[in-house]
């Protein structure tokens, strides 16, 4: 290939190009981020995202960032499903594990619920136990909380239109109280819970954005409430925030692999990731379920 040489024929569609493949290494952007990049003036940069937006080729998060959009994921994609995101996730519950040596768990969101996905139970005398496979109402947990608060007020109308649901422990009892919590776990950027799902238990949590910058999941620490100190919450926060990191690090490394590899490979030898294939699955296992983005 020949090297480039000379002004790009139409200089905004090369920057709009730029922008693109920044994106797709999987770089998020402000609008000034852009305009550094491109050297152009903020307005400018703003100008071509918006662009990007509006065809579908980036979207913009709450933190008025810029990320990858879907019109750039393959037709054929699948949803990520829970047995894949456990795979993906399970060593970074390993590592936090140790790290903060209490109890770990992974869930994902159903509707007005959290569903316990994935755990590993600390090894004190006194802990909390893990919960797989169980559920409760999204509103009272560390994690849930962090996933709810990536919602615009809107679809928490629409998800919560018959009312929150009824929780023996919960805090947080009306629609406008808990867009108000939403407003501070935003802030914060972790979900927190203190003797909300039970008694005797509290909590920490983060999300897990999937390829499109939205939360697919979250992990969390939960610790006797006995525990639950200033000191011991910012050493848990700080393992918490490098595994969230990490598992959504590879949720967008296992997508990059199977766009680059889906014209050699059989569909089902690729990993199960976010809006990629994955391996063929019993479509009877809840573990085959498409998580709820």
């Amino acid at each position: 290939m020949s090297e480039l040489s000379g002004p790009p024929p139409i200089e905004s569609v090369d920057r709009a190009l730029q922008l693109l493949t920044i994106l797709h290494d999987g770089t998020e952007l402000s609008a000034t981020d852009a305009a550094q990049r491109l050297g152009v003036a903020a307005s400018t940069a703003y100008r071509l995202l918006s662009s990007l937006v509006y065809r579908g080729y980036a979207v913009q998060g709450r933190d008025r960032r810029y990320r990858l959009g879907p019109a750039l994921v393959p037709a054929s994609a699948q949803p990520l499903t829970v047995g894949g995101l456990r795979a993906l996730a399970h060593s970074s519950l390993e590592t936090l594990h140790e790290r903060t040596s209490e109890t770990v768990q992974l869930m994902v969101l159903e509707r007005r619920s959290i569903r316990f996905v994935d755990g590993i139970e600390s090894e004190f005398p006194l802990r909390v136990g893990v919960r797989t496979g169980e559920k409760m109402p999204a509103h009272c947990s560390a994690g849930g909380k962090a996933i709810l608060a990536a919602m615009s007020n809107a679809d928490l109308d629409r998800l919560y239109q018959t009312g929150l649901p009824p929780w023996p422990t919960a805090k947080l009892t009306d629609l406008g109280t808990l867009k108000r919590h939403l407003t501070q776990v935003r802030q914060q950027g972790y979900g927190r819970n203190h003797e909300e799902t039970e008694r005797g238990v509290s909590g920490i949590g983060m999300a897990v954005n999937g390829v499109l910058g939205q939360p697919v999941a979250a992990i969390t620490v939960a610790v006797p409430s006995a525990r639950f100190t200033r000191d011991h919450i910012d050493k848990c926060l700080a393992a918490l925030r490098d595994a969230a990191a990490e598992t959504a690090d590879r949720l967008r490394s296992a997508v990059a692999v199977a766009n680059t590899g889906a014209a050699k490979r059989p569909a089902e030898s690729l990993p199960d990731a976010g809006h990629c294939r994955g391996p063929e699955v019993n479509n009877t296992s809840p573990d085959a379920r498409p998580l709820q983005a």
